[in-house]
């Protein structure tokens, strides 16, 4: 009866803090393995890669928390960092996308960063919710729409030659790089929505239970549209940051990113099924994914296996979670 106890209490524990003994599980072997692991600048880099797919996996937390799926969410980035970037290159670019556009402000690419992602997310929404449309097929559509787009536009060129002002966002404040300030100001604008807001609540209704959701007066359609429209913003977020990383967008970039973005939710416990997830579990499951590619990069391990330690540390978080849920229950 005592060892069954001990079962079950071990159980719950998992279950609410696996997540973060995997973490801390990861950063032990590691540190073990690599010399110098927990360097300022290896930890730097660990956070610096996280940045981006972090900021998507806030959005696409959001969409998964009400039922959904978002398979588009790499191209968006692509496409919006195409678009945005194209605003933010200098006069004297060869290959200028817009040529009768002048030298702008780097506020002007960022504004247009993020209203033509919640543009692009705004579609997907209005697909689901007024076409009906199921979420994985919609974002499958808009998946090689925006791709087709972002070739269409540059002429499978890359978008080069920016302002110097990105050299700035993919710079540092201190010790601290500026992509995640980024990340870490739209985690806390994302915890307060989805903790704080109406907006929140309704999303957590929306993928507890649709049909009680709409009874008590929830209006799914706009809600649905809204969370797919803020999912996008954060890709613009991400695609502003992409480009101040990298100085030249190709239309090819942000290939699979998507694939982290939803690994990073997963992994940080939010529920395949809808209706569950934290904005700090963002944080730890980005982590865990930014640890296992750092720590791997070190030691030299083929890429594809990466890959497949990626698919299995999914696969032991989607196990806590229905241990969770089970705890719960």
């Amino acid at each position: 009866m005592q060892e069954k106890k001990k079962n079950n209490t071990l159980s719950i524990f998992l279950g609410k803090y696996g997540i973060i003994v995997m973490l801390l599980a990861l950063v032990l072997v590691m540190t073990i393995l690599i010399p110098g692991f927990l360097s300022l600048r290896n930890i730097q880099g660990i956070f610096l890669q996280g940045s981006i797919y972090g900021i998507m996996a806030l959005g696409v937390t959001f969409i998964i928390i009400s039922g959904g799926i978002d398979l588009s969410a790499g191209s968006l980035v692509a496409l919006a960092a195409v678009v945005s970037t194209s605003f933010g290159q200098l006069d004297t670019a060869m290959n200028k996308i817009f040529p009768w556009c002048p030298q702008l402000p780097i506020w002007v690419p960022f504004v247009v960063a993020l209203a033509f992602g919640g543009f692009l997310g705004a579609v997907n929404g209005l697909m689901i919710s007024r076409l009906k449309l199921v979420p994985w097929i919609a974002t499958l559509g808009s998946y090689y729409i925006a791709r087709g787009l972002a070739l269409v536009i540059t002429a499978g060129k890359p978008v080069a030659q920016l302002i110097p002002a990105y050299n700035t966002i993919g710079g540092k404040i201190g010790i601290l790089p500026v992509p995640v300030l980024f990340f870490a100001i739209c985690m806390a604008i994302s915890w307060i929505l989805l903790n704080y807001s109406k907006f929140g609540c309704d999303t957590f209704a929306i993928g507890g239970n649709m049909s009680a959701a709409r009874v008590t007066g929830i209006n799914i359609s706009k809600t649905t549209i809204l969370i797919y429209t803020f999912a996008g913003i954060m890709y613009g977020v991400a695609a502003f940051v992409y480009a101040g990383r990298v100085l030249s967008v190709n239309p090819g970039a942000a290939q699979n990113y998507e694939m982290s973005a939803i690994s990073a939710s997963i992994i940080g416990g939010t529920s395949p099924m809808g209706g569950k997830g934290t904005i700090w579990g963002v944080l730890v499951g980005t982590l865990i994914l930014s640890v296992i590619r750092q720590g791997l990069t070190l030691l030299a391990v083929d890429a594809y296996w990466q890959q497949i330690a990626e698919g299995a540390i999914i696969v032991i978080a989607v196990i806590f979670a229905m241990r969770r849920e089970k705890a719960e229950l």
